[in-house]
């Protein structure tokens, strides 16, 4: 039978785009969700007839460009993500030829600025993270942006210690990151009433104000690692670092966590949203992949079930805040129904 080459040449890009095959799932993103999403990859390899999937860590911003790569099974099946998919990432997969995604809340993590267990206690405010962090802050004159050349963290706030401003956080590829800057330098930054009018006359400059970060060594990136900062933190007792709650959780022998606006660091503070900068977390399947890549179905329930992101469930144990019941049940069926994201 003779085909038209136009087909031929259409069922060959379809043919290719799965070729070969994959008997296990492939996860990418965000640092932060990375340890729930390995407890729940290595309990379903345990309990089930799949094998265990495969987890990367390579940030938020990093899993998502993977994930919007293209939908052949050379791409990610699923990516974590410590911050909500941006327009412009969809725009990215849809052109890419990835359509149906679904979208599925895990709970809350809380942002923590920590520092080492025989370190200074640290009670700070937004409004101190984005005077000794940002790249340009307000003067005495209103109106008006100096380079900041603040030193010590007492150069900000008499209160605060009189130690070196060093902070040890992620790259701009991570959620944690773009969270940060969002909950809280703008968090600090609105506080100055001229800068918050900005907001409504150009918003361009607005976040550019409260959202860059210095470059001249007070902020040092530290990659995706999140407990490699931990053991820099322990290493150098002056240094504060940034990342989610659960590394905490994980290391409160060796790290605490500094309260933020008055508000202690702790897990029903940011459960009841009092703690100021928490953010939700979140993981996005391919779902042109269900089918053509076992077990992903089974693990969405495995990630849904009561007993592993519940109250209760073993997800707690690893520091995840989790969402209310009625959240919860609402999300589980959206993400068993692989409702898409509209």
């Amino acid at each position: 039978m003779n085909y038209p080459l136009l087909f031929l040449s259409s069922l060959l890009v379809s043919q290719s785009s799965f070729a070969g095959s994959r008997d296990y799932i492939e996860i990418v993103g965000s640092s932060t969700v990375y340890p729930f999403a390995t407890v729940v990859a290595e309990t379903f390899g345990n309990k089930t007839k799949f094998k265990t999937p495969k987890i990367e860590s390579t940030g938020s911003g990093g899993g998502l460009k993977l994930f919007c790569a293209g939908s052949g099974i050379n791409t990610p099946d699923i990516t974590n993500a410590s911050r909500r998919i941006k327009s412009s990432e969809i725009k990215k997969c849809t052109k890419n030829g990835v359509t149906s995604i679904t979208e599925v809340q895990i709970g809350f993590d809380g942002i923590v600025i920590a520092n080492a267990k025989q370190a200074p206690i640290f009670n700070l405010t937004r409004r101190d993270l984005f005077l000794a962090l940002a790249k340009n802050v307000p003067t005495k004159i209103a109106g008006q942006l100096a380079k900041n050349t603040a030193k010590t963290w007492s150069d900000i706030n008499p209160n605060l210690p009189n130690i070196k401003i060093e902070v040890l956080g992620p790259p701009p590829t991570s959620g944690t990151r773009d969270a940060f800057a969002e909950l809280a330098m703008e968090g600090g930054c609105k506080t100055f009433a001229w800068i918050k009018k900005i907001k409504k006359v150009s918003k361009q400059r607005y976040k550019s104000i409260c959202h860059t970060i210095r470059e001249d060594g007070a902020y040092i990136e530290a990659g995706e690692n999140d407990n490699l900062i931990v053991q820099k933190l322990i290493k150098n007792k002056n240094a504060l670092g940034i990342f989610g709650y659960s590394f905490l959780e994980q290391n409160e022998d060796k790290v605490k966590g500094a309260s933020i606006d008055g508000v202690a660091l702790t897990f029903d503070n940011i459960a009841n949203g009092n703690y100021p900068i928490s953010r939700p977390l979140y993981f996005y399947i391919k779902n042109s992949h269900i089918g053509k890549v076992p077990g992903i179905k089974e693990f969405i329930y495995e990630f849904t079930a009561e007993g592993t992101w519940g109250d209760d469930g073993y997800l707690s144990d690893e520091g995840l805040i989790p969402l209310n019941p009625q959240a919860r049940h609402k999300m589980a069926k959206s993400a068993r129904r692989l409702t898409p994201l509209k």
